[in-house]
């Protein structure tokens, strides 16, 4: 054996003390076994290892090795008797083994002494030395054993001699062994927990993503192959990270089966059949087994599932439910499996014969104990520290809509490894999720009817569109253009159904808040000033009271526009201006316009100062000071009321006081708590995340506020992040936040250009070395900090990865960026502010600015939502509009182009005033058609099909030159403007110069062309006398049309080019 194994004294001290505890029938005895009465009556226990065997067999004798020793030992016999401990082995092991004595102290229901005997050439000389010290334990006549272990090799047969020849009884204790070790301690369970995170990790990364590219790529292969890959990849540390690979081994070969041949037991055999995913169930089982800690994992993938087997699986994770809510601290296994067999006979009796007899076993160093089964004659009380693996199935289902008969029958079967709590439901140690929008797999028909949708998501909806979007670009124009039109005629049908349903809400604004100052007369302020006819400002209700003809008249700081204070002569002025109807501004706007308003007063006070007596201009200058302070302190609160919408408060952070929960350290966050970065740590709890800086901030994120979260590995990035789209704002920084991310920068963010550099430079090569190793231990850390939240039960989301190859360059705000797809949403993460759209809420694409002489194009947003601002992505190259296309449709969102930058603002407004309107005139439409005719128009020619209200083709290009679009003019706003600072046009720059022309240059034009006509026609020869001909017919540049009310809305002013 390798002499650096050192043993754990202490921990293998305090197993001996259980074990005689166990035996002499002391307080820590369970009564619930009857076995315990056989190991009561037994005068020493006898554990012995033969030889090593060929195939890796579980035995009770192994597994008190492992339990005790913290290793599996051959050719070695341990005897516990009354008072001493003999062990019989080589000298290597012996060396090993006296390392308990160092931490020997004759402590309470120790032994009283360890008694090492090396094995040397004579073995029945000292097996009759240990009988005989046998014989002086208690009455010296009942030895307990292990009857059901393999006793094999020359070393086990002296040994069964000589217990023959001494006629010494032998009874088995395996009963009682194995419900002395299915209670775990501490340290057991953190070992369990590691190999079901492997185990998760291996379903999760590797076989559940595997049959996932069979299906979907449709080949055929053999179940034994995907069982053999699942082995194969133990020794990759992509998915076995942060662990010794020689202590991770499979609990039993794999177990892969589809097609109708279903064997519910793990003991089946992998047959070498091909995956069959026609319509069917595919089972997949197996359990990895950690320091020779068992766990396991039972899950069941459904392909294109119908009705029925969707209900099925949930009554099946229903029965699953109840195994872990009635698992509690003593209760009888055999009551826990009643209590399922009736919800199946109350609820779906017809499958009592074909569920599975045994619900579950208890596991640990064992796979399975046998006598301590979920099953309806086991009388023995569960336990708390107990683990389980649970499995449930139902096999011979009937699916009457399969497409071949492989596929008519199929089986369910769903197993975790959970952990017995004292009052409370089962631990679940298995973290891969298993409802059905995780394991059904939906393969999308091209002849797939329109009223043929399916709710249930697939597993991965847009995985195949990373794989095919690249790799297949060509799809046709002409069926990408039929698809779109499809979806866009569903679109407006969902659209109209959806928005007119709420009775034209979305155009409804938010009123004005009324600031009433007083309920009642009795609340004026009775002070002198008012008495006195003079100004007062009141403090408390932020009221200026102003006589109004002698009458004291309150008017709420709301509703005052603004003050001004001018000196003239020996008087002073006080000039008040109030909101009103006809003013400018957003206040003004939402006024009701049917009462009567104040638009300004003056007040006129006198500076001459008589007697000693205050001037009554010191009441306006006073006047002045406080309504200047009141309204900046108005305006603050107002202010930080407006920040303050849309936050909700959060329930409270529960806090796990655990040392083991998940956590990152060294981790910045954006938005910036200060001005400079400041590092902390994000630490996982029961119900939330919680960053801690290290000057003592706390940001909590409930997991229930988190709409998406992202996770973006530093492959080809300078920083490794965590993402959060919140759905409520939190407040931070005096802030409120939808968007909070925690990140690490990876290596050095600038480099020096000035610096000479050597590709044989062995700093620069190992600073290279050190940038990957970094890279590759902060992946580890993070992918293992997100597999550790995942295995939470509360946790109820998934961390999404960006798809690199789908990922195109836009500009969405300010610079130059990698817009990168995710599972469902696009995202720009690495420079802030970032960018996420939720692809749920988008309701379509528009590319503006398409034509095949610009270099780029852009790409705008419309929301389900349409009080919600567009949201675009500018300057994308053009060789990435196809890619884009193949990828929005692919994900069926519809899309439009065309040559224009539209005025989406005003488009908007124009839609929500008026949405059954927008709706009866075709919806959406306008935007193919506009498209269709801009395409048209590009041809030229008298048989383009153009709407004469957009061009008639009687008036010559002159015409067209020196006339403006139809949609702009006063139309055009800020908002218009800012959107055309970009674009630079020669035909507008034409159209601008030619209608700045005065009258009397539009006069002098039309004198000359009169001129030169009469000119001609005094001519006998009927020849021109200039050689340019007759001028070009111009039209007035002040000409406008009504738009009619078929026409689009009102782009932002750019003209149109034919």
């Amino acid at each position: 054996m390798p002499s650096d194994i050192v043993i754990d004294s202490a921990r293998c001290l305090e197993r001996i003390r259980r074990l005689y505890s166990t035996w002499r029938n002391n307080d820590g005895a369970d009564s619930s076994i009857n076995d315990n009465a056989i190991l009561h009556s037994v005068d020493a226990i006898v554990i012995i290892r033969g030889q090593k065997e060929d195939d890796f067999t579980y035995s009770k004798s192994a597994a008190m090795q492992t339990w005790l020793f913290g290793y599996e030992m051959h050719d070695v016999l341990v005897v516990f008797c009354q008072d001493s401990v003999i062990i019989y082995a080589g000298a290597k092991k012996i060396n090993y083994l006296k390392q308990i004595e160092s931490e020997h102290n004759n402590k309470e229901n120790a032994p009283r002494n360890f008694n090492f005997i090396t094995r040397k050439e004579n073995d029945e000389k000292n097996f009759d030395e240990i009988i005989k010290q046998i014989k002086m334990s208690h009455q010296g006549k009942i030895l307990g054993v292990f009857s059901k272990d393999k006793m094999e090799g020359p070393f086990c047969e002296q040994w069964q001699n000589c217990l023959n020849q001494h006629s010494l009884t032998t009874v088995d204790i395996s009963n009682s062994i194995g419900y002395l070790l299915a209670v775990k301690d501490n340290d057991e369970l953190s070992l369990i927990r590691k190999a079901c995170e492997i185990t998760g990790k291996l379903y999760s990364k590797h076989l559940k993503d595997q049959i996932i590219n069979i299906v979907d790529s449709e080949r055929k292969v053999k179940h034994s192959k995907l069982s053999e890959g699942l082995e194969s990849a133990l020794n990759d540390e992509k998915y076995v990270s942060n662990v010794d690979a020689n202590y991770v081994e499979m609990c039993y070969p794999a177990i892969v089966q589809s097609g109708g041949n279903y064997n519910l037991k793990f003991s089946a055999t992998v047959d070498k059949n091909p995956l069959h995913y026609g319509g069917s169930s595919i089972i997949c089982a197996f359990g990895i087994r950690f320091k020779s800690y068992c766990s396991n994992l039972v899950r069941t993938l459904l392909v294109n599932p119908s009705e029925e087997m969707k209900n099925t699986y949930q009554f099946l994770l229903d029965c699953e439910e109840v195994i872990l809510r009635e698992l509690k601290h003593d209760a009888l296994l055999c009551d826990v499996y009643k209590k399922v067999r009736e919800k199946v006979e109350n609820e779906r009796p017809e499958f009592l014969n074909k569920m599975t007899n045994n619900l579950g076993t208890a596991l640990g160093i064992e796979f399975r104990e046998s006598t301590i089964a979920i099953t309806s004659k086991c009388a023995v009380r569960a336990k708390k520290g107990m683990t389980f693996q649970i499995s449930i199935g139902i096999s011979g289902l009937e699916n009457p809509d399969g497409i071949d008969e492989q596929s008519k029958t199929y089986a369910l079967f769903i197993g975790d490894t959970i952990v017995v709590n004292e009052n409370e439901s089962c631990t679940i140690y298995t973290s891969s999720k298993k409802d059905i929008s995780h394991i059904a797999i939906i393969l999308k028909d091209d002849g797939t009817q329109e009223g043929d949708v399916d709710e249930t998501p697939a597993i991965a909806p847009r995985r195949g569109v990373v794989e095919k979007a690249r790799i297949d670009p060509s799809v046709p124009e002409k069926t990408r253009q039929e698809y779109q039109k499809t979806l866009l005629r569903k679109l407006n049908g969902r659209a109209e159904a959806r928005l007119t349903s709420q009775g034209d809400k979305v155009s409804a604004e938010k009123a004005r808040k009324i600031n009433n100052s007083y309920k009642s007369e009795g609340q004026l302020p009775q002070d002198p000033d008012i008495q006195d006819v003079k100004l007062y400002m009141d403090k408390r209700y932020e009221t200026l009271i102003l006589p109004i003809n002698g009458t004291p008249t309150p008017f709420h700081i709301s509703t005052i526009k603004n003050v001004s204070l001018a000196v003239e002569g020996e008087y002073i002025y006080l000039r008040i201006n109030f909101f009103h109807p006809g003013g400018i501004g957003k206040q003004a706007d939402t006024i009701d316009k049917e009462n009567v308003y104040i638009k300004e007063l003056t007040y006129r006070a006198s500076n001459d100062k008589k007697d000693d007596v205050v001037p009554a201009s010191n009441n306006l200058s006073h006047i002045h000071k406080l309504i200047l302070e009141i309204q900046k302190k108005f305006k603050d609160q107002e202010q930080e009321r407006k920040q303050m919408e849309g936050v909700v408060k959060q329930d409270a952070l529960i806090l796990n006081p655990s040392k083991t929960n998940p956590k990152l350290k060294d981790l910045y966050i954006r938005p910036s708590l200060a001005n400079k970065k400041i590092n902390g740590t994000l630490e996982a709890h029961t119900n939330g995340f919680r960053y801690t800086s290290v000057r003592g901030d706390k940001i909590d994120i409930l997991y229930s506020n988190v709409s998406h979260a992202f996770f973006q590995p530093c492959d080809n990035e300078m920083i490794i992040l965590i993402h959060f789209h919140l759905k409520h704002a939190i407040v931070f920084g005096k802030r409120k936040q939808t968007e909070v991310q925690f990140y690490t920068e990876v290596g050095e963010l600038t480099t020096d250009l000035g610096k000479h550099r050597n590709m044989h430079d062995k700093d620069d090569v190992f600073a290279e070395q050190a940038e990957r190793e970094l890279r590759n231990k902060l992946k580890g850390a993070f992918q293992s900090f997100i597999d550790k939240v995942l295995q939470q039960k509360s946790f109820p989301f998934e961390f999404e990865t960006p798809f690199r190859p789908l990922g195109f360059h836009g500009t969405p705000h300010r610079s130059m960026v990698l817009i990168l797809p995710t599972t469902s949403c696009v995202v720009q993460l690495t420079e802030w502010p970032p960018l996420v759209i939720v692809l749920e809420e988008v309701e379509l694409v528009h590319f503006e600015r398409v034509h095949f002489q610009l270099k780029n194009f852009d790409m705008v947003f419309i929301m389900k939502d349409y009080s919600k601002k567009t949201q675009s992505i500018q300057a994308i190259p053009m060789a990435e509009l196809d890619p884009i296309k193949n990828w929005l449709n692919s994900c069926d969102i519809c899309y439009t182009e065309g040559p224009q930058s539209l005025n989406w603002a005003k488009i908007m407004k124009t839609i929500t005033d008026d949405l059954s309107g927008f709706f009866t005139q075709g919806g959406w439409t306008f935007l193919e058609s506009d498209s269709e005719n801009e395409g048209a128009g590009e041809g030229g020619g008298e048989g383009s099909d153009v709407d004469e209200d957009d061009y008639d083709p009687e008036e010559d290009g002159s015409e067209e030159e020196g006339s403006d679009s139809e949609y702009s003019g006063e139309e055009d706003d800020e908002d218009s403007d800012a959107e055309d600072s970009g674009s630079d046009e020669p035909d507008n720059l034409e159209s601008d110069e030619e209608s700045g022309k005065s009258w009397s240059e539009l006069e002098e034009e039309a004198r000359r062309a009169d001129a030169e006509k009469l000119e001609y026609d005094s001519d006998n020869g009927g020849r021109n006398k200039k050689k340019g001909g007759a001028p070009s017919k111009k039209t007035s540049p002040i000409k406008s049309k009504k738009r009619p009310a078929h026409s689009p809305p009102p782009t932002n002013g750019k003209k149109r080019k034919r």
